[in-house]
């Protein structure tokens, strides 16, 4: 076998067809887990926090650990995903999911609820963005850019979809009853779509080329690596926390609730359609060049914000700007990996990448609001993450390998 058929084998590219119903079931996986698992929350909490008494301080800190847990169970995932492939994982993750709402719709009291949600976190580390992204680097590289881009563009519609169909069910029953009615969802589109569409063979691990030469242990306690991840947590913080504060600084100028919930929703279609435009942005910059300027663009969009009271038209456009910026912030941190190092350790090197941001984004909408009152207001906490969005992208400035070659050699076509 030559070294061309060998990489194609690898990759997933040339005569072996790809898996033709893993991009598909991705996609709707995708839109079903974060819908359910993560997106149900907000729109149940006030509910759940009426019904029961609870702090919604210690039924929010609930969900925020689920965060965190996901965050460090993902360097396990990865790790797995790399010589395993994704079908036990992710399959595993939606039947943890499953059981994680029923046990949170029948939990009596505060603990029990945390559980839970902990049990929650290790179904989001197995079925969220982090195992899709791995199976699709797998086995569309090189061309994985196009399956990530469809995939979050999917992913994007998960608060669309569900955020209204959890209010609709809400309005006709107790949230236990619409936790388990979702419970019924998740498990009746996730555990078979995993279990069936992902049972393709897992190709190899490409060959290490000479520019990707160093182990994955190796990779991760470089300089670059720890830069870089530095510089995604910071951009992390402040995009997490410019959505949760975003309506709190347009109700604190005056804008009424029902304005500040649009210019948030029409933000998250703004970054759907961002993300269409990643793979054209890939095409024409170096990878030092993009991470830099879309972290910058990020705190461009967070100042305006700040420093713009009006006319309501206006923020509307901005939140959008900023909604385009996340979304291709999302996929700048699923190609991170294989722009520097290749796609042999991606599982275990994005598990690695992603935990310090997933925890940043976990902690940002309370540290948020604490800090709005000290600093005097939202528009100056939007100034204070203006901030950290420009030490964020000097950071990224400083994390590109010494061997680090252009996007547009790294992701060139394999000769056909």
């Amino acid at each position: 076998m030559t070294e061309l058929d060998a990489h194609r084998a690898a990759t997933g590219t040339g005569d072996r067809s790809r898996p033709r119903a893993v991009l598909p079931a991705l996609c709707i996986t995708q839109i079903t887990s974060w819908g359910i698992v993560y997106y149900a929350f907000p729109v149940l909490n006030p509910a759940i926090t009426a019904d029961t008494g609870w702090p919604t301080g210690a039924t929010t800190a609930a969900f925020s650990a689920a965060l965190l847990i996901s965050a460090f169970a993902g360097i396990r995932v990865g790790r797995i995903i790399d010589h395993r492939g994704p079908r036990a994982v992710m399959t595993a993750g939606s039947v943890l999911g499953v059981a994680s709402l029923l046990l949170i719709a029948a939990a009596p009291n505060l603990p029990v609820f945390f559980a839970g949600w902990l049990l929650a976190g290790l179904a989001m580390a197995a079925t969220f963005y982090q195992p899709a992204f791995a199976a699709l680097t797998r086995w569309w590289a090189p061309d994985h850019v196009r399956a990530l881009t469809i995939v979050t563009v999917a992913g994007g519609l998960a608060s669309t979809v569900f955020a209204p169909l959890t209010a609709t069910l809400a309005d006709h029953m107790s949230w236990r009853m619409t936790y388990a009615v979702l419970a019924a969802i998740l498990a009746a589109v996730t555990v078979p779509a995993h279990a069936f569409a992902l049972k393709a063979p897992w190709p190899a691990a490409p060959p290490q080329s000479p520019h990707t030469s160093d182990s994955a242990t190796t990779v991760s306690r470089s300089r670059p690596f720890w830069m870089l991840a530095a510089a995604l947590t910071l951009s992390a913080f402040t995009a997490y926390a410019v959505v949760i504060a975003l309506v709190p600084l347009l109700l604190e100028r005056g804008y009424t609730t029902s304005q500040a919930a649009w210019a948030l929703g029409l933000g998250g279609a703004g970054q759907t359609l961002g993300r269409t435009l990643y793979a054209t942005l890939a095409r024409h910059t170096s990878v030092t060049a993009r991470t830099t300027t879309l972290i910058a663009l990020g705190g461009v969009t967070t100042a305006t914000l700040a420093f713009t009271p009006g006319p309501y038209t206006l923020l509307v456009a901005l939140s959008v700007a900023a909604g385009m910026v996340r979304g291709n912030l999302t996929l700048l941190q699923a190609t991170a990996i294989t722009d520097r190092w290749g796609t042999t350790h991606y599982g275990r090197l994005s598990g690695l990448l992603a935990a310090p941001a997933t925890t940043a984004s976990a902690l940002a909408p309370f540290a948020g609001a604490a800090l709005a009152v000290p600093l005097g207001g939202y528009p100056h906490l939007f100034a204070a993450l203006t901030l950290i969005s420009i030490l964020a992208a000097l950071t990224a400035l400083r994390a590109a390998p010494p061997t680090l070659q252009s996007h547009s050699c790294a992701h060139k076509p394999t000769p056909r």
